[in-house]
């Protein structure tokens, strides 16, 4: 990790000096960097990705902590000058900057999935395999919850409340809520307990209090679970722009369409402003639409 920071500084010493840029432009630089720098130390990364799958994560964890458009625009224009560099000085051979574009300035409804496709989704793990049942019953949670990736992988077992249908997370600042989950999702949770998690642990002599685990018995990345639903995703023929967020967004809309009130689903999701939670409002309001589009005789 050292030897990235030293790279950044390098980075900048050159556009500072070589290409004469302003301070001003030289903090937003370094503010952008280091945080991309943050992102590469939470994920265990000690060497710039060269696959744009990495930087997606890296950008949807943006949007999930609800930067602005302009905010991820600008911080994908420093990350391609700044990969543009590492490519000529030889110190990168590929540039998954190539890859990725910038967000579109409109105001799109986020993504949902419709019921069907979730179920879709929710059946394209093997569970014949440990790690197929470990991915059903990490699905299963971020439908039944919606709760954050980073909620879903700081889950620990202390933290469910099996006889209350309770899960206990701990959201942005540090604050704590109690939600409901399903008992579906706590049954795919004990299948997998049972049968994959704690026989790793065993096998591989590590304590580890978190429920979801990758296959050396280490505690999961944003990242791959962010891989996980791609991959999934692809095998079940969704073409959607999915992110574990979407899963989020897919449990609210799927709740107000069937009625929930909107202060119940702002408490699960955590929203401390239920002006953030009213966008869904509008998503429900498109399925009214489309019902009675559908349903109307005279339309």
């Amino acid at each position: 990790m050292n030897d990235l920071v030293e790279t950044v500084e390098d980075y900048l010493r050159y556009s500072q000096l070589e290409r004469g840029l302003s301070n001003n432009t030289i903090a937003a630089y370094r503010q952008d960097l280091n945080t991309f720098l943050a992102f590469l130390k939470r994920e265990r990364l000690t060497t710039w990705p060269t696959k744009a799958v990495d930087i997606d994560a890296f950008l949807a964890g943006l949007s999930d902590q609800n930067k602005a458009t302009s905010s991820i625009s600008r911080m994908i224009s420093s990350l391609r000058k700044f990969y543009q560099w590492l490519v000529r000085q030889n110190m990168q051979k590929l540039n998954p900057m190539l890859e990725i574009d910038s967000p579109k300035k409109d105001h799109r409804l986020p993504v949902a999935l419709s019921e069907e496709e979730v179920t879709r989704l929710l059946d394209q793990p093997e569970i014949s395999q440990k790690l197929g049942l470990r991915d059903r019953a990490l699905l299963e949670t971020l439908y039944a919850t919606g709760i954050r990736v980073s909620e879903l992988i700081n889950l620990e077992f202390n933290d469910l409340h099996e006889d209350l249908r309770l899960v206990k997370v701990f959201g942005k600042g540090s604050k704590e809520r109690l939600i409901p989950i399903s008992d579906v999702a706590l049954s795919w949770i004990k299948q997998y307990q049972v049968l994959v998690r704690d026989p790793l642990l065993l096998k591989v002599g590590q304590n580890n209090d978190h429920i979801f685990l990758n296959n050396r018995g280490g505690s999961l990345t944003r990242q791959a679970v962010w891989q996980i639903i791609k991959r999934y995703c692809v095998q079940a023929g969704i073409n959607k722009n999915v992110t574990p967020h979407t899963l989020r967004h897919t449990f609210a809309t799927h709740l107000l369409e069937n009625g929930a009130d909107l202060r119940v689903v702002q408490e699960i999701l955590g929203h401390s402003d239920i002006s953030t939670t009213q966008i869904y409002t509008n998503l429900s309001q498109k399925h009214i639409l489309e019902v009675y589009a559908k349903t109307h005789p005279r339309t």
